[in-house]
């Protein structure tokens, strides 16, 4: 790891050791239309956040979603509601782990195969700037953090990657999420501004519920209900499949 990332981590650390105890900011003047949140957030990425409001996982605070099937990262204010959602670049190679000690390696001895998006929960806030710039860093031991798309690298192109309407080709950093600019600035920095929050990123090489055991806990325990409904209504009791309620969440270098 380059010495200003690591000088930047080691004061970050200071921030990730308080108490959670704080005050979401004030939502967005504009929060996202409901029609297009729920759009956005249908399947897995809906259901998962309804379990972390409903879990109080949060703690009141703002929370991110990262999706990395399918490249996109999604932004709830305290209360569930979408503030945000775009697509993302994230780590070169595919897996839900990191290598011990990367946070402590320059980029140029971390292998492909070693660049990878974490998974699972961590807590997130702003630190000191990197190069100038403010990142959010959400894992400050393996050097992982949300920031700015990095265009330094032409032949990378991942402004074009942003672009595409494919996630085929957002695999390009060495673990950190980037984002457009006009995203980070609009929706990430106000979002986080002030408090820390819960950054999810959601799991592509191992089961959802291995990398969060509760949200199995919680999503058969919606079942449950519907089964019997649907086995009295096949007994002639009447019962009725509705729908089911939401569950809740997990305690548990700019590159």
């Amino acid at each position: 790891m380059r010495d200003t990332m690591r000088a930047a981590l080691a004061g970050v650390a200071f921030w990730l050791t308080l108490a959670w105890a704080g005050t979401a900011p004030a939502a967005a003047a504009h929060m996202m239309d409901p029609a297009k949140a729920a759009e956005l957030t249908s399947g897995t990425v809906g259901q998962f956040a309804d379990w972390v409001v409903a879990s109080e996982g949060n703690r009141n605070l703002p929370f991110v979603i990262i999706d990395k099937v399918a490249a996109k990262v999604f932004v709830f204010a305290a209360d569930g509601r979408l503030w945000g959602a775009s697509p993302a670049l994230l780590g070169f190679a595919r897996g839900d782990d990191s290598a011990p000690g990367i946070g402590d390696r320059k980029l140029s001895a971390i292998r492909p195969d070693e660049r990878t998006t974490p998974a699972g929960r961590f807590l997130a806030a702003f630190g000191p700037p990197v190069r100038g710039h403010k990142v959010l860093w959400v894992d400050y031991a393996t050097a992982i953090s949300l920031h700015p798309v990095v265009t330094t690298n032409r032949k990378e192109q991942r402004q074009r990657r942003l672009q595409s309407p494919s996630p085929a080709d957002n695999r390009i950093t060495y673990g950190c999420i980037n984002v457009p600019a006009g995203f980070y600035e609009d929706v990430v920095r106000p979002a986080f501004t002030g408090v820390k929050g819960a950054v999810y990123i959601l799991p592509e090489t191992k089961p959802l519920e291995e990398v969060f055991p509760t949200f199995r806990l919680q999503a058969q325990a919606r079942a449950a209900p519907a089964a019997q409904s649907l086995a009295a209504a096949g007994s002639g009791g009447g019962g009725i499949l509705g729908a089911t309620s939401s569950a809740g969440s997990d305690a548990a270098s700019v590159r």
